[in-house]
C-alpha cells in the first residue's frame, strides 16, 4: 500500500469516527450536545483536524443525514421485500419507517429537521437521500391508484408517515393508537 493510500484509509476513517461520535452523543444528549470542542475531546484529535474534514456542525449533521437516508432505505427495502401482497408490503414499510424513527430520533432529525446543508427535491440531491425516497416509491407507486402520479402519491403518504412519527415523539399523540394510525393510512390506500 502506498504512503497516499494509507493516508487516504487514515483521512476515511478518522471521517467515520467524527460521524460516528456525532452520531452518538447526538442520540444520547440531542444535537444542542454536539459541539467541535466536545467531537473533537472526544475522538482524541484537535479541532482544526476535524474542521479537516467538515466545516462545521452543519456539515456533520449533513453527513448524519446521508448514512441515516442509506440506512432508512435498507430497513424499508427489507422489511417490504419479507411481505407478501401489495397492501402487507406497505403496512411493513409504515411500520419499518416508523420503527426506524423511534429509535433513530437524533439521526431522523438530521435528515427531516435539521439543517445540514443538503439539497432536497432537487437534481442535485445525493444519492442516498434520492435512494430513501426511491425505497419508499418502489411500494407505494404500484398502490397510488389510477390517475395518480407515483410520485405525487409517495410523497403524500411519506408527509403523512413524518407527520405521525414527528407528533408521536413530541408526546402530542396518544400512544396507544399507534397500531391504529398505520392501519388507518394503509385501510384507506386507493389501491390495493
Amino acid at each position: 500500500m502506498s504512503v497516499q493510500e494509507r493516508k487516504q484509509r487514515e483521512r476515511a476513517e478518522r471521517e467515520r469516527l467524527i460521524v460516528a461520535t456525532a452520531r452518538e452523543l447526538a442520540e444520547k444528549q440531542g444535537w444542542d450536545a454536539v459541539t467541535t470542542r466536545r467531537l473533537s475531546e472526544r475522538i482524541e484529535y484537535s479541532q482544526p483536524v476535524l474542521y479537516s474534514h467538515f466545516r462545521g456542525k452543519r456539515e456533520i449533521i449533513g453527513a448524519v443525514a446521508l448514512e441515516g437516508a442509506a440506512e432508512m432505505a435498507a430497513a424499508v427495502r427489507a422489511a417490504t421485500a419479507a411481505a407478501d401482497g401489495p397492501r402487507e408490503r406497505v403496512y411493513a414499510l409504515a411500520r419499518a419507517y416508523l420503527d426506524f424513527a423511534a429509535r433513530n430520533p437524533a439521526v431522523y432529525d438530521a435528515i427531516f429537521q435539521l439543517d445540514g446543508g443538503l439539497p432536497y427535491a432537487r437534481e442535485d440531491t445525493p444519492e442516498p437521500l434520492k435512494d430513501a425516497f426511491a425505497a419508499l416509491q418502489e411500494c407505494l407507486g404500484s398502490v397510488a391508484g389510477d390517475g395518480v402520479h407515483p410520485g405525487l402519491f409517495t410523497e403524500v403518504f411519506w408527509s403523512s408517515l413524518h407527520g405521525v412519527a414527528t407528533l408521536t415523539r413530541s408526546g402530542r399523540l396518544l400512544p396507544e393508537y399507534a397500531e391504529q394510525r398505520v392501519e388507518l393510512l394503509v385501510e384507506r390506500l386507493p389501491v390495493v
